[in-house]
């Protein structure tokens, strides 16, 4: 299961940085996980200064 990036994301980047597969982009306005390449690890959501990044 991919994490998931609410809508509370700031757009700093350190989730994208912190993930070991590059499932973590820039979208629109936040950054989003690639559902097909995410490993499910936590990363991200450990990394996440706001704590946007939750369980799909």
């Amino acid at each position: 299961m991919a994490r998931k990036i609410s809508d509370d994301c700031i757009a700093c980047g350190t989730c994208a940085s912190n993930c070991p597969v590059s499932a973590i982009s820039e979208g629109d306005g936040k950054y989003e996980v690639d559902p097909d390449t995410c490993i499910d690890c936590g990363a991200c959501e450990g990394a996440c200064p706001v704590g946007a990044i939750s369980e799909e």
